[in-house]
């Protein structure tokens, strides 16, 4: 465990927790698995304590009452002992350890909400590294975890002693007891300590997952210089974003400029604003504004209409309003109704004049 930076101050950000997880730095502690697992195997030893030692009785009384009606031991005979041995031993220990291996991973889940990270099974030379290795040695973590160790070992063998010591009397009675109630006593004392073991490792645990969860938020926080950079990463940056509204910008003038062939009339001011204006009686309830501009962009409109030969009129006033006021691809407002009837009469009329020379021709 490195020591974390002084200048990281600042709880880490719902995105910093998301990317440790994707990394496999989940806070978990492992005493709490442990503990569960301990547990879980005492309480099935516990329920099943009783089905044991009859099984165990009938195995045993079937297999020594072998040897009296015996006569030699055949290859046919040896391989039935062993595969009654075998189901003997996983009816006896599978229970127990399908208990334990569901603990861990119940216990393990509800930690670490179940998320894989294929970074941790990733080949790092850190991991095979000796320098790393010693570091790893020298750490605060080992530290801690030699302390819990210890801990763990003087709370057993204290439990173990006061154990054996008030149950010592009784030792002597059993001279005098039969086989059965000899076990009995036996198995009833080790779970008498197991079940003292259990409760001291829980509380145990309980202190390492908040010693656990006080490192790991430790470790994760934040200097203000990576919320900047957080920042900046979820907001864009600013270049990146300034240059995608330029890209964006382009594309939008590059269509708008598309769109200037198909007005009926520019009008300008002179140069320094343009806006085309289309007027399609069957389609459109009003002029509608298909481009417009200012500067360089209105002069790139006029060049447009003049090349395809639409028709321009020089109205100031109405040019700079209708270029603040109305969006590319929308209606002209009310208010304009008027001055734009005079104007589109004046192009149609330029519209019939130039049909009827050409019908003379």
């Amino acid at each position: 465990m490195t020591v974390p930076d002084s200048s990281k101050t600042e709880k880490a950000t719902p995105k910093k927790r998301e990317d440790e997880r994707k990394k496999g730095n989940i806070f978990q502690s492992t005493d709490i698995v442990s503990a569960l697992s301990l547990l879980v195997i005492f309480m099935i030893l516990r329920a099943t304590l009783p089905h044991s030692y009859e099984f165990m009785q009938q195995f045993l009384t079937r297999y020594f009452s072998y040897t009296s009606s015996m006569d030699r031991m055949t290859q046919a005979t040896v391989i039935d002992i062993a595969k009654d041995c075998t189901v003997a031993i996983f009816s006896l220990a599978g229970p127990i350890m399908l208990a334990s291996i569901a603990a861990a991973i119940i216990g393990t889940g509800i930690q670490t909400k179940l998320k894989f990270s294929k970074e941790k099974i990733k080949f790092k030379f850190s991991n095979i590294s000796p320098l790393q290795g010693l570091k790893r040695i020298f750490s605060l973590r080992s530290v801690v975890e030699l302390f819990k160790s210890i801990i763990k070992i003087a709370i057993m063998l204290y439990l173990l002693y006061t154990s054996l010591l008030s149950i010592s009397n009784d030792f002597t009675k059993l001279m005098f007891a039969d086989v059965y109630q000899g076990v009995l006593f036996i198995l009833r004392n080790i779970m008498s300590i197991v079940l003292k073991l259990c409760v001291a490792f829980i509380a145990i645990s309980a202190l390492d997952y908040l010693y656990q969860w006080w490192e790991y938020e430790r470790n994760i926080r934040m200097s203000k210089q990576d919320l900047k950079e957080e920042y900046k990463q979820m907001e864009g940056d600013p270049f990146v974003k300034s240059q995608q509204r330029e890209r964006r910008r382009k594309m939008s003038m590059q269509r708008m400029m598309q769109q200037v062939p198909t007005a009926d009339v520019i009008v300008r001011n002179p140069t320094h604003f343009a806006v085309a204006l289309r007027y399609d009686i069957e389609k459109d309830a009003a002029p509608v504004v298909v481009a417009k501009g200012q500067d360089y962009s209105a002069l790139r409109i006029i060049e447009i209409a003049e090349k395809h030969h639409i028709p321009m009129t020089e109205n100031k006033p109405l040019a700079q309003a209708l270029y603040r006021e109305v969006e590319v691809d929308r209606p002209i407002p009310a208010e304009y109704y008027v001055v734009l009837a005079e104007i589109m009469a004046w192009v149609y009329s330029m519209k019939r004049g130039s049909a009827d020379i050409e019908g003379s021709k």
